[in-house]
């Protein structure tokens, strides 16, 4: 397995992956970062949990330059996403000094405008907000050399193809692009035809995801019982245990709970 500093990747960003926890890259990650790293498009048909973040995060973060403009631009479909991307970006490039913005609709423009008005590197959009900001002209894309679309097929299913294309006609020619998608239907391929270069297509399937070996069980248990049998689950495992919940208030409810337990937790959430 190749380790993160063995990709040639800077000091700045080897230090913010130490401080994550992160040593050996994924196989996406391996394999994706290089060919960005020589400023060839990609193809890649990822599903979630696969690294993807990292591996685009990264290529553009050893490329972008601080204190020259928008240089990055990450479209995702909700604002979920957006700001799950956001904070990765931020977490990787932390001694970069590369700043991020998100933007999407359901915020106030207000907070969106500040934050640009201070300056950024990299935004990070849903599609329809977008729009709305290069229309005002609070974002340009005059000096973009980086484009990921994360999760394409979703937001082409949700209706933003127009949009996507109204975007990308406005951004220079001469940048890298990279695209990732759970699926490949015919719109997603017309698309990569319409606006990527020559790209290197990479298949990671979910059997090459990071799951080898690990046991997977459900229980169907009403809501009034979950916490009585995590405990019982729970107690006979020894070593470090990933309790994933639906919500960050769930998280720090679950995480009070199995404190109380004595259980050594710590609540992780955005």
């Amino acid at each position: 397995m190749t380790k993160f500093q063995d990709l040639g990747l800077k000091d700045e960003l080897l230090k913010g992956i130490h401080e994550m926890g992160f040593v050996d890259a994924f196989p996406i990650q391996e394999a994706v970062i290089p060919v960005l790293l020589t400023g060839r498009d990609v193809v890649g048909q990822a599903h979630t949990g696969s690294g993807k973040t990292a591996a685009f995060a990264l290529a553009m973060l050893q490329e972008i330059q601080p204190k020259k403009g928008i240089q990055g631009l990450v479209m995702a479909p909700t604002r979920e996403l957006a700001m799950q991307i956001a904070g990765e970006i931020k977490k990787f490039g932390k001694y970069t000094g590369i700043r991020v913005a998100t933007v999407y609709g359901g915020q106030g423009m207000g907070l969106q405008l500040d934050a640009l008005h201070r300056g950024v590197e990299i935004v990070v959009a849903t599609p329809g907000r977008l729009i709305d900001h290069l229309k005002r002209g609070s974002i340009e894309l005059g000096d973009i050399t980086h484009i990921v679309l994360d999760e394409a097929d979703t937001m082409l299913d949700m209706g933003f193809i127009d949009d996507i294309q109204f975007i990308l006609d406005l951004a220079p020619e001469d940048r890298v692009m990279s695209l990732f998608s759970a699926t490949m239907p015919t719109t997603i391929l017309r698309l990569s035809e319409d606006y990527l270069k020559n790209p290197k297509q990479f298949l990671l399937d979910a059997d090459d995801l990071s799951g080898e070996g690990i046991d997977q069980a459900y229980l169907v248990i009403k809501d009034r019982d979950k916490m009585k049998y995590l405990i019982d689950f729970i107690k006979p495992v020894k070593g470090q245990i990933i309790v994933f919940c639906s919500t960050k208030y769930r998280t720090r409810d679950v995480a009070k709970f199995l404190h109380q337990e004595k259980f050594d937790t710590v609540a992780i959430e955005g």
